[in-house]
């Protein structure tokens, strides 16, 4: 797994319930995924019961009128979006073939367990489960890299998190900064909260994208998202559960490529003149004669001027040889050189 820690972006693409219970349809995602310059693919393996009851209490639904899945009881809404166990050794199989890394998110212990019979390289902490401390442990013990989504919760819990992870023997971890609204409005990303992260733990830091389009995921690796996660859909008028913050593959694929241009661009924090710039450095001003001037002649602002291209004396000592004289003849267009000068 040294390919997510050695990389200066690394991209996942998360199905999710993008799939809907479609086999042939999971296949396809994956085999579009493999063709955008994406890292890695991630699956959620769970069962509604490792995250909720099958209840009709108020609480067990979702109650906000501005979510996408309001009215929705939870149960019903992870069954619809769960995918097969049936599936995913085949799935994880098909993306090595076609040179993604495959990973998934356990949910529960169950989930877990069978997660490491698929040997996953690591493992996907869900931003509603980064309190979990039973799970995390479990998770932790597998001495497995883990990516742990920091969404819902305050810098306080996420140190609290990150120290019991450690504590419990995780040696590689990543933290994607979040947001766990679906779909996250662009005045809710938080992204320079990546900064924070950056200066409060010695880890890499990500970004897990759930709001619309590619914008948000091309600005958090600008502020220094080292990571993104960012769910994928088949089609642009895809109707599955979640479409309405998903991005189609050659959409991901544009994202790809405009964050490594943004990446390039972002240079060396340190270094200012780049080597391409050497040429533009031979154009700026320096100091020209402009009328011909006789020996021992005085410097006047009618006899020299501040001009391109850059060949003469620097133009900050313009106003210190003014009144100093000429230690000879020059003619008009001379750049002005030290050894033309009597200083005293």
């Amino acid at each position: 797994m040294n390919k997510i820690f050695k990389k200066k972006v690394f991209f996942i693409a998360e199905i999710s319930g993008n799939h809907d219970q479609n086999f042939k349809k999971a296949k396809k995602i994956i085999k579009e995924i493999s063709k955008t310059g994406a890292d890695a693919i991630k699956f959620q393996t769970f069962q509604p019961d490792e995250i909720t009851l099958d209840s009709n209490r108020s609480y067990f639904k979702i109650n906000e009128k501005k979510s996408i899945w309001s009215g929705k009881k939870l149960y019903n809404l992870y069954k619809k979006s769960a995918m097969p166990w049936e599936w995913q050794e085949e799935l994880f199989h098909y993306s090595k073939k076609l040179g993604l890394i495959p990973f998934s998110t356990p949910f529960g212990f169950k989930s877990l367990n069978f997660l490491k019979k698929l040997k996953s390289p690591m493992y996907k902490v869900a931003s509603l489960e980064n309190s979990h401390y039973p799970l995390l442990k479990e998770i932790a013990k597998t001495q497995k890299p883990i990516i742990l989504s920091t969404g819902s919760a305050t810098l306080k819990e996420i140190e609290g998190s990150v120290k019991y992870i450690r504590k419990q023997g995780c040696k590689n971890l990543i933290l994607l900064k979040c947001t766990s609204v679906y779909p996250a409005k662009f005045e809710d990303l938080n992204l320079n909260g990546i900064k924070t992260l950056k200066r409060k733990f010695n880890c890499k830091i990500g970004f897990s994208d759930h709001s619309r389009g590619i914008i948000g995921s091309m600005a958090a690796i600008a502020v220094g998202a080292e990571v993104i996660e960012k769910h994928v859909k088949l089609y642009k008028n895809d109707k599955s559960i979640d479409a309405k913050f998903s991005i189609t593959p050659n959409e991901m694929k544009d994202l790809i490529l405009n964050a490594n241009l943004i990446n390039e661009s972002l240079g060396d924090e340190n270094k200012f003149r780049t080597k391409s710039e050497k040429y533009a450095f031979k154009r700026r001003r320096s100091i020209f004669v402009i009328k011909d001037i006789k020996f021992k002649e005085k410097f006047t602002n009618k006899n020299i001027k501040v001009l391109r291209p850059n060949k003469g004396i620097h133009p900050k000592y313009y106003f210190s040889i003014i009144g100093k004289k000429s230690k000879l003849n020059l003619k008009k267009g001379t750049p002005l050189k030290e050894n033309h000068i009597f200083f005293k």
